[in-house]
This record gives structure tokens, sequence and C-alpha cells, in this order.
């Protein structure tokens, strides 16, 4: 199996275990949460009553090709939430944002009853940080401040700006700082410290207590990761 048909089969099942007719799906932004909405839109062509939110304004267009319903966040409860993950560590805590769509991906996680994720193997880590740098985003007129502000907090931390001189722009037209600080043993304490700087507005460091239930699509079929303490 691909490292793409992995994608396919994990967004594929998380759609046939957790979507059923006449529900409000979150859909996230990435490569493999991409196959989740190819495979709502398959259900909504069949006839089923699905209606999404989406998390970016590229699912946006997909959803819009394929003829998926879209409504806002909070018009209606969500059933499920499905989405990818750079890294995920045994205690399902995740790392998000190399699309540049956590703020969004997490509003929509929080107001999810339940949120699925889904991955591939080597998106697996020990610690959160292990292979992929923290993002951060930060109203641009913030971005020096909040750079100083991180690089002073923790002296050992690199801190790029994506997109180097002309920033990345969100989809919320913020900027994204990435930050490596090596392996993190407390994602929520570091998501609280960073959210405190004024400017910051969110990060792609995301609770283990979302996290609902992680599928892996690999070599034999999917896995339903079990959660380590």
């Amino acid at each position: 199996m691909t490292t793409d048909d992995g994608k396919r089969a994990a967004g594929f099942a998380a759609v046939d275990r957790y979507v059923r007719d006449g529900t409000c799906v979150g859909l996230g932004t990435g490569s493999t949460a991409r196959w989740a909405v190819e495979r709502v839109g398959e259900r909504v062509a069949r006839g089923e009553a699905l209606v999404a939110v989406a998390t970016s304004v590229a699912t946006e267009q997909q959803c819009d090709e394929l003829g998926i319903p879209l409504i806002e966040l909070g018009v209606r409860p969500i059933d499920v939430a499905i989405d990818g993950a750079d890294e995920v560590a045994p205690d399902w805590s995740l790392t998000k944002g190399a699309g540049g769509a956590q703020f969004r991906e997490k509003a929509v996680a929080l107001a999810a009853r339940a949120f699925v994720v889904v991955v591939t193997p080597e998106k697996l880590v020990e610690k959160l940080g292990s292979a992929f740098p923290t993002p951060v985003e930060v109203v641009p007129f913030t971005l020096r401040t909040v750079t100083r502000a991180i690089e002073e907090a923790f002296p050992h931390a690199r801190v790029q700006r994506r997109g180097g001189e002309t920033p990345y722009v969100t989809d919320n037209g913020n900027a994204l700082l990435d930050c490596t600080f090596g392996r993190i043993d407390d994602p929520a304490a570091l998501d609280a410290t960073l959210r405190a700087i004024h400017g910051v507005v969110a990060t792609g460091l995301f609770a283990a207590a979302l996290t609902s239930a992680v599928l892996v699509g690999e070599d034999g079929g999917v896995r339903e990761l079990s959660r380590r303490r």
C-alpha cells in the first residue's frame, strides 16, 4: 500500500464508520482529509441528506465541486468532524497546521460531538515536536513582537516565518510562525503559554481530550488506534 492508498483508505473508513444519513459532518483540510470529503461527496450523490462545515476555503471549494451542502459553524450541532494530523502522540494529542487551517480546524473539532483523526503510520510519534514544527497563527501587526516573545520565552526554539519575508497568509488573514521546540512533554501547557502572548490567535497543538478516535491507513487495511496514557 502506498502512502496515498493509506490516506484514501483512512479517509474513506472514517466516513463509512462514523457518518450516517442525516449527519452534519465537519470536514478537515489536507491530503488525507480530502479523501473523507470525497467519500462524503459519493454519499451525497447517492441521495443521503448530509451537510458539512468546512475548515478552509480549499475544503469549501472541494465540497462545492462535489455537491456537498455547506452550512456555517454554529448553525446546527456537528455530529462528527474528520481531519488529518501532522503528528499523533500515544495519548492522541496532535500537531496540526501544515495546511495553515489549524484555527478553523480546532474550532470545528471543539464544536463536534466526536472528532476522528485520519493518518498514515509516519504521522505516529512518541512525542509531539519530534517530526514537525508547531504552527502558531499570529495577527500580522504583532508578528515581530510575537516572534521576539517566543524566542525570549524559549531560547532554544527555532522560530521561522512561514513564507519568509512574504508571510504565508491564512484564510483568516493572519500570518504563521513555524516553531521548533524539540520534543514537547506537555502540549497543553505549551499551547496555553503561546496563546497568552498578545497577538497569538491559535496554535497547531490539539489537546488529547479533543480526539475521539484515530484511524491509521496502512498495509493490511485501516487500524483503529488504542490510546496510551
